[in-house]
């Protein structure tokens, strides 16, 4: 799947990947190739990009929200923090 992460100010990512974790404001969850379209708020939290088996990367996140359409996903978020 494809994933785009954005902030006001720049793009944080930009890729195909295997999976990403995201902050739900009720909870963590987690989007995968070939998932159900969905539009989420995100609360405080880390999000983790699954980039491959051995390949990720960790941001601190402040919130936002999420939307994935036909294997692409758009995370529009205040800032981002690298972790990893």
């Amino acid at each position: 799947m494809h994933l785009n992460i954005l902030t006001p100010e720049r793009k944080i990512f930009n890729g195909n990947i295997v999976g990403v974790v995201l902050p739900g404001v009720e909870g963590y969850f987690e989007l995968l190739d070939n998932h159900a379209p969905i539009v989420a708020a995100l609360g405080k939290g880390q999000l983790k990009i699954i980039k491959d088996k051995n390949n990720q990367e960790v941001y601190e996140i402040e919130g936002g929200f999420v939307e994935m359409n036909n294997n692409k996903t758009i995370v529009l978020i205040e800032g981002a923090e690298t972790l990893k």
